[in-house]
């Protein structure tokens, strides 16, 4: 989910089983990504509907995607990836002229799409924590002082 106005585009790893059986980014309910990245754009996504979701990122500058294009997996947990396929990043990349950062949302999107990225110019990557309710080592109001970090990138809300 990107298009020309990405100037922020935020990596998760692999979808998990309740967005694969919804067709959605981050269908799980307990997952904080729609609170995170709605207070980096200044609009309560958690809120709308999914269509309206994506609407207002793509409006704010954000664009979603993944650095595993495909894997096997039992369940959601990263740790369960199995012969992980890449994302062409560097092509999707290179097809955004307005993008500004990266942003991994947790450690092993950030690892494997650094290597990716890893001869990327004039991108700024972001680490972020997880926004997966299976990291449960910061409240969500810690991970959002993580994310604030994108607001540099974007136009003023």
């Amino acid at each position: 989910m990107v298009d020309a106005r990405t100037r922020v585009l935020v990596l998760g790893s692999l979808p998990g089983d309740a967005s694969l059986k919804a067709a959605q980014y981050y269908a799980n309910p307990q997952n904080g990504f729609w609170r995170l990245i709605g207070g980096v754009i200044g609009r309560d996504l958690h809120a709308m509907a999914y269509p309206d979701r994506v609407e207002a990122l793509r409006a704010a500058g954000v664009g979603l995607w993944d650095v595993i294009a495909s894997a096997e997996r039992a369940g959601s947990l990263d740790a369960a990836i199995r012969s992980p396929d890449a994302a062409d990043l560097v092509g999707l990349t290179a097809g955004l002229p307005d993008l500004k950062a990266v942003a991994f949302n947790g450690a092993m999107a950030a690892k494997r799409g650094r290597r990716i990225l890893a001869g990327a110019e004039g991108l700024t990557l972001v680490d972020l924590p997880s926004s997966s309710p299976a990291y449960a080592a910061r409240t969500l109001t810690e991970k959002a002082e993580g994310w604030a970090v994108l607001k540099a990138f974007l136009p003023a809300p």
